[in-house]
């Protein structure tokens, strides 16, 4: 078969490899998924959405009531207006973001992405034929509004931001955010915001490029903040007839999002969120702990902000990853995620407190 130079441009992911060739006993913290079941309420929903036969297409951007609470909600917990006809449910933010990047980037047309990112920003660029351009991280691991000033030319046709960010858990602030949506609205450069961690915050607050520019295109889920990475649940915001342009293309991928996981997606977003606080504080403890191991063997870290990743730094990221997974621990290597993070690797800490200090065992006979 002849594929495509741009399919063949791409590598497998390393953070699927990480999740899929990890041995029986090995302790995998390679990849970002929340280890707690769905909460029940959720669940319930579904199970009644099964019994009462919702099991055909849905309207392409989603139930009218899944819209609106996706409205209620960019407008109770971000300050944000998106009407609900300006909401689209996909399959995950995973296609919202295939969404943004195809209906948004021609072929030679640059996308800023952080460096280091996640790796499907850059991955996705490719794919539709677009060059990622990485903007450099500060000592802190947050862009800078002047590194992005520096980084935007006559090619830049857009710009991924993801706080907090995966793989960092760094936490951009308010006042980063509202320069870098100046500058790209004043350069004609639209905004992609990955919003997906926004719940999980330890520090900080949370601000959405949204409340400084309509030029954005705003990518939520319900994976992570409920633990339903496994139901394919995302949405995106878009003002004006932006959605229209991305419905072009979710029409011929997807058509709709499932119909089950839309009515379980909206159980969650109206139901009780102690859930979503309950998951919150145990991260946090677990993060605590991490960083203290860390600190004891002498590795250099930023403890984050946000999200369930940490992102150490080393001599050789790769290196480490490697002598790690023969150890029996599985994490990132750095490099996955550009070439800013060589000398880093990521773990993420939604693992149990029991595989973390098993973790921490293994990890000291070679950090």
């Amino acid at each position: 078969m002849r594929f495509s130079s741009c399919t063949k441009e791409i590598e497998i992911s390393s953070i699927r490899k990480a999740f899929e060739g990890a041995g029986p006993d090995a302790v995998n913290l390679g990849i970002g998924q929340p280890d707690f079941d769905t909460p029940a309420h959720i669940k319930e929903a579904a199970i009644k959405a099964l019994e009462k036969g919702m099991t055909g297409y849905t309207p392409n951007c989603g139930y009218p009531d899944l819209q609106k609470a996706i409205s209620e909600k960019f407008k109770r917990e971000n300050g944000i207006d998106y009407l609900p006809s300006e909401i689209m449910v996909t399959s995950g933010a995973s296609e919202a973001l295939f969404l943004a990047i195809s209906a948004l980037v021609d072929k030679g047309d640059e996308v800023l992405i952080g460096d280091p990112s996640f790796l499907s920003y850059k991955a996705l660029t490719q794919l539709v034929g677009g060059k990622p351009v990485g903007v450099p991280l500060n000592e802190d691991l947050r862009i800078s509004p002047q590194a992005v000033e520096e980084r935007i030319t006559s090619k830049t046709k857009a710009m991924v931001i993801c706080s907090p960010s995966n793989p960092t858990g760094a936490v951009q602030t308010k006042e980063e955010v509202k320069a870098i949506a100046e500058i790209a609205s004043d350069r004609g450069v639209t905004m992609i915001s990955d919003e997906v961690y926004e719940h999980f915050l330890y520090e900080g607050e949370h601000v959405s490029l949204a409340r400084f520019t309509d030029d954005v295109i705003t990518i939520n889920a319900v994976s992570k903040t409920y633990s339903m990475t496994g139901w394919r649940l995302g949405y995106l915001g878009a003002k004006g007839d932006a959605l229209d342009q991305l419905l072009k293309v979710h029409q011929y991928i997807q058509a709709c999002a499932s119909s089950i996981s839309q009515a379980a997606a909206l159980a969650a977003l109206t139901g009780p969120q102690d859930c979503v606080k309950a998951m919150r504080d145990e991260f946090k403890v677990r993060r605590d702990i991490l960083a203290k191991g860390f600190k004891e063997m002498g590795v250099d870290l930023k403890v984050p902000q946000g999200a369930f990743y940490l992102f150490p730094k080393v001599d050789d990221g790769d290196l480490a990853a490697s002598r790690l997974s023969k150890a029996g621990v599985i994490v990132v290597p750095g490099s996955a995620f550009g070439p800013g993070g060589k000398e880093h690797f990521r773990l993420s800490y939604a693992a149990s407190r029991n595989k973390i200090a098993e973790a921490l065992v293994r990890m000291r006979g070679i950090l």
